[in-house]
C-alpha cells in the first residue's frame, strides 16, 4: 500500500487540508481527512503539493518527438510516455485526416494498447475527415469527405474509435452521429463552417460535444448590413453543450477562456492540448512538411492558420491559472472530473475516490508539476 500525505487534495466535495490517499494494486482505497502514517504503507509525502486526479487527454497527435499518425507501436508508446511525464495519465489519441491504409494502422495498435492491464490509452479519437473545406485549418483539403456509411460502420464496429468529430453542415452528418451514439462513440462537431440550425440538428442527433472551440468554426460575422450568428453562438446557446479548449493562451486568447468559462462553467467545460509530435521534446518539426514551430505554437509553413500545439497538460493548468485567472480547482477538474464525464469513463477515472483508478498528479503553488503516478505506478517524483 502507498499512503500519499502531507498535500492539499482534491476531491468531488472540495479540498481536504491534512489528509491522505491510500493506494494499492492500482487503485484508490480510500481518501481520508487524517495524514497520520499507517504501519506497513510506503509513504509519498506530497510536501504541500496540490494532490489532484491525473489529466485525461482527448485530443492530441502526438509527443515526445512521435506522432501518432506513423501508426507504429513505437510511435504510440513513445507519443504516450511523453504525454504522461507532463500529468496525462489517461489519453485519447488523435488522427487527422487519413487514408484508409493508416486508419487501419493505428487503430489496430491502439486496440492492442487499449487490452493491455491498466494502459493509460482509452481508445482512438478520429478528428476527420469529414469536414468543411472552408475550415480544414492544418487538414489535408485531399483527404477531406462527406461522411461514408460503408466506412464509418465498418470501423465504429471494432468498438476501438471512442469518438469520431464531423462538421454537421454535411450531407449525411445527421446519420453520422446517430451511429456514432449507438456504437458507443462520443460525437463532436469541428471544423465546421455550418449554421446554428445545423448545431441544432446535431444536439438533437446526438453530438454534445464541439472541438477546440471558437477555433476552425464559424461565429458572429456580417453578411452585408445584417450580423449573422454561426457554430460558436449556436454552442453557447445550448447549456448542456460540451466545448473543449486548447487552454496553451494562444489558440484561445486568455481572457476568451475566461469567457467560455463563464458561459459553460467547469461543467460543461474541457482542457486538451491538441499538441504534435514536438510536444513534450526538443523536435523541431512536426509529422506534415507544411508546418513550422514559432511563437510557441505550431503554424502552416504561409501563416495562414494554426496547425496544434506543443503545449503539454501541466502547462494548460499553468495558463488557465496564471494567464485567465481560473481558480485552481476549476482548472484542475476540467482536466480530470470534466473530460471523464464527456468520455463515459467518470465510474473509473477523474476523481480521488474510493474504488477509481490510482491516477494522480501533484502541483506544487506555482503551478509547476511535481509528481505523477499511473494506476498506482509512480512515473515521476520531485517530492523526494
Amino acid at each position: 500500500m502507498k499512503q500519499i500525505i502531507n498535500g492539499r487534495i482534491l476531491t468531488p466535495q472540495g479540498w481536504i487540508e491534512g489528509g491522505s490517499v491510500l493506494v494499492e494494486g492500482g487503485k484508490i482505497v480510500e481518501v481520508v481527512n487524517v495524514n497520520l502514517p499507517i504501519e506497513g504503507a510506503e509513504i509519498i509525502d506530497a510536501k504541500g503539493c496540490d494532490v489532484v486526479p491525473g489529466g485525461i487527454e482527448l485530443h492530441v497527435h502526438g509527443g515526445g518527438g512521435r506522432d501518432f499518425m506513423e501508426g507504429t507501436e513505437d510511435a504510440f508508446r513513445e507519443a504516450v510516455a511523453a504525454h504522461m511525464q507532463h500529468g496525462t495519465t489517461a489519453i485519447y489519441p488523435t488522427m487527422s485526416c487519413s487514408t484508409r491504409e493508416m486508419y487501419e494502422a493505428s487503430m489496430a495498435v491502439a486496440r492492442k494498447l487499449m487490452d493491455e492491464p491498466g494502459s493509460p490509452v482509452m481508445g482512438l479519437h478520429l478528428e476527420g475527415p469529414y469536414f468543411s473545406l472552408k475550415m480544414a485549418g492544418a487538414q489535408r483539403p485531399e483527404w477531406i469527405t462527406s461522411p461514408v456509411p460503408e466506412d464509418y460502420n465498418r470501423m465504429l464496429a471494432t468498438g476501438t474509435i471512442k469518438r469520431w468529430d464531423v462538421a454537421p453542415e454535411l450531407p449525411g452528418a445527421k446519420e453520422f452521429i446517430e451511429a456514432c451514439v449507438k456504437a458507443g462513440c462520443v460525437p463532436a462537431i469541428g471544423h465546421t463552417n455550418g449554421a446554428p440550425e445545423d448545431v441544432y440538428m446535431a444536439y438533437e442527433a446526438g453530438a454534445r460535444h464541439a472541438t477546440h472551440f471558437t477555433n476552425a468554426m464559424s461565429s458572429l460575422h456580417k453578411n452585408r448590413e445584417f450580423k449573422v450568428a454561426g457554430v460558436v453562438e449556436a454552442v453557447y446557446s445550448i447549456p448542456d453543450f460540451n466545448v473543449e479548449i486548447i487552454a496553451d493562451g494562444i489558440h484561445v486568447p486568455p481572457v476568451v477562456m475566461k469567457q467560455v468559462f463563464n458561459s459553460k462553467g467547469v461543467e460543461h467545460m474541457c482542457f486538451v492540448t491538441d499538441s504534435l509530435a514536438v510536444a513534450g521534446s526538443n523536435a523541431t518539426k512536426t509529422f506534415n512538411e507544411n508546418e513550422i514551430i514559432e511563437d510557441g505554437v505550431c503554424k502552416l509553413a504561409d501563416r495562414s492558420a494554426l496547425a496544434g500545439s506543443i503545449a503539454t497538460m501541466d502547462r494548460l493548468v499553468r495558463t488557465a491559472v496564471q494567464q485567465a485567472g481560473f481558480p485552481m480547482d476549476a482548472a484542475c477538474r476540467m482536466i480530470s472530473e470534466t473530460p471523464a464525464k464527456i468520455m463515459g469513463i467518470y465510474d473509473r477515472k477523474g476523481s480521488l475516490e474510493r474504488g477509481k483508478d490510482a491516477d494522480i498528479i501533484m502541483f506544487d503553488a506555482d503551478q509547476q508539476l511535481t509528481f505523477v503516478m499511473q494506476n498506482g505506478e509512480v512515473v515521476r517524483n520531485e517530492n523526494k
